[in-house]
């Protein structure tokens, strides 16, 4: 059995913020990202929490990501925001960009935020989970470094660009959150088997000649297999339009990997839509959102997305995150 250590989502967010500091990162760019990777345990997302530490940390060492990095925030049309991150973390120049958008949708109706130079931004429905809370709808979409080939091909040109849409309830929580990338699985599970010397199910990434395999290594030199053949490739596309055209930041394809040190800052890019359902439903959104959500928990059985999360951030509350102990070792070792 893997040994394991509970700690309370403050120690998490605690741990996660000096290690990034004592790396070189900034207190005000830190500390958007800590407390990201705590709710990110809480959610049950293991992968994309304190795992990432070490990662974000040596990136910082090597210049991949610039720590000191101040975002810059304009507003080039009433509705429109735009972050230049500086090559810095995503999560603080997304923070800055909320600042304006949140109450811009309130006011607007709707409006948008675009970053670009930018860098991993974690789990992406952390930040529209967040725009739920502040009664709006909120789209979000992320590009990452090419690990998807088209179809009929086999050199990857799209990442596994996630999209993310989160929807609020009348007392200001994401009834529902929807969150899942291009890939059939997330890369960063595929890295984890790598590490761990695990396989990978099969279905999960192709080899470098197109072939499945079920070499965590072999697939991560290879492509991932897009959710959905064809469609996945789809979504993925339209996620780069979106999270790379749209804000002018790095395609996937020339982008340098979010893993190792090589290739400088990936200088990838996020966009979110955020709207107010009050300008576009009137009273009637959250009649037809209850009414949506009730139709599948009324199954026996059934799930609705972002469910498994909720359920997870309700225990973390009270009674902690089991996290591996080796892993917070690593991250410790940091200090």
């Amino acid at each position: 059995m893997t040994a394991t250590e509970t700690l309370t989502l403050a120690e998490i967010e605690d741990l996660a913020f000096s290690a990034l500091v004592k790396a070189g990162t900034s207190e005000a760019n830190a500390r958007p990202l800590a407390v990201a990777t705590a709710m990110t345990e809480a959610d049950g997302v293991a992968s994309h929490g304190l795992a990432y530490i070490p990662i974000y940390a040596q990136h910082v060492e090597c210049g991949k990501v610039d720590g000191q990095a101040t975002p810059v925030v304009e507003q080039p049309r009433p509705a429109v925001v735009t972050v230049d991150a500086a090559t810095g973390f995503a999560h603080s120049a997304i923070d800055q960009g909320f600042e304006k958008l949140i109450p811009l949708a309130r006011e607007m109706g709707v409006a948008v935020l675009a970053v670009n130079n930018s860098y991993n931004c974690g789990v992406l429905g952390v930040h529209t989970q967040r725009l739920a809370q502040a009664g709006l709808l909120g789209i979000g979409f992320t590009n990452a470094p090419a690990s998807i080939a088209p179809s009929g091909g086999a050199k990857p040109v799209v990442g596994t660009n996630p999209f993310s849409i989160a929807a609020p309830d009348a007392d200001g929580n994401a009834a529902l959150l929807i969150d899942q990338s291009a890939s059939t699985i997330a890369k960063s599970e595929v890295m984890k088997h790598a590490r761990e010397g695990k396989p990978v199910p099969e279905g999960w990434v192709l080899d470098a000649n197109g072939q499945p395999t079920t070499d965590p290594d072999a697939g991560l030199k290879g492509s991932m297999v897009p959710s959905g053949g064809y469609k996945g490739v789809g979504i993925a596309l339209t996620v780069e339009l979106m999270a790379a055209a749209m804000t002018g930041a790095t395609l996937g394809s020339v982008a340098s990997p979010f893993s190792g040190t090589a290739g400088g800052p990936p200088k990838t890019g996020q966009f979110f839509v955020a709207v107010d359902p009050a300008a576009t439903a009137g009273g009637a959104f959250q009649q037809r959102l209850a009414d949506l959500i009730a139709s599948i928990h009324d199954q026996d059985g059934a799930r609705l997305p972002g469910d498994g999360r909720r359920a997870c951030r309700i225990r973390a509350a009270s009674d902690g995150v089991a996290v591996n102990a080796a892993l917070l070792e690593k991250v410790r070792a940091l200090l």
